[in-house]
C-alpha cells in the first residue's frame, strides 16, 4: 500500500492548487506555517478535502486494500467508494481501465447530472500513476444513453460486500 499512497500524496500536491477552493488552500497553507515553524512535532498535516471539488471518484479497484487506502486517505463516504467497490466485485482488477467502469456505473446508476465533477485516480504497474478530471456538460439520462457494461446487472447494485478482519 506504500505505493499507492505516495502516488496520491503526488496526485494531490499537483491537483490541489489547480482545483481546491480558496477556503481549502487557505487552511493547508496555515497549517504548513504551524508545523513547520511553530509545532512541528505536535500538528498534523491537514489533508485539504477534495469531496468539496469533486462530486464523484472513480479509483483505481486494484484490489480492496487500494480502495481501502484511498478512502482513507481522502476521508471519503461508502457511497463515494461504491462505483470503484462495484467495479472490483463485477470486474475484479482490470488494471486502470477499472477507472472507465466506474464512471459507467455512477452514469448507469443515473446519479452524474451537468456540472458535476469527477477524479478518476488510476495506478499503472510500478511507480506510473494518472488523475484525470471531467466535467459532465449534460445530464446523462441512461434511457437515452444506455448503461454501458453495467446494462444487464445495474438494477442488482450496489450489493453488500462483507468486512474481513485480519488474522
Amino acid at each position: 500500500m506504500f505505493i499507492a499512497g505516495e502516488t496520491l500524496k503526488c496526485n494531490r500536491t499537483s491537483l490541489g492548487p489547480l482545483a481546491l477552493p480558496i477556503s481549502e488552500k487557505l487552511k493547508f497553507v496555515i497549517n504548513f506555517v504551524g508545523r513547520t515553524f511553530l509545532w512541528p512535532n505536535i500538528i498534523r498535516p491537514y489533508v485539504p478535502h477534495f469531496n468539496k471539488v469533486f462530486d464523484h471518484f472513480c479509483i483505481h479497484a486494484g484490489g480492496r486494500a487500494v480502495i481501502d487506502e484511498i478512502q482513507k486517505n481522502l476521508s471519503l463516504s461508502a457511497q463515494q467508494v461504491e462505483a470503484s467497490r462495484m467495479t472490483l466485485h463485477r470486474f475484479g482488477n482490470t488494471s486502470s481501465s477499472s477507472i472507465w467502469y466506474g464512471l459507467s456505473y455512477i452514469e448507469a446508476k443515473g446519479r452524474m447530472k451537468k456540472g458535476d465533477c469527477v477524479w478518476q485516480i488510476a495506478f499503472g504497474s510500478g511507480f506510473k500513476r494518472n488523475s484525470m478530471v471531467w466535467k459532465c456538460n449534460r445530464d446523462v439520462d441512461t434511457k437515452i444513453d444506455g448503461h454501458g457494461p453495467w446494462k444487464d446487472c445495474i438494477h442488482r447494485y450496489p450489493v453488500h460486500i462483507p468486512d474481513f478482519r485480519k488474522l
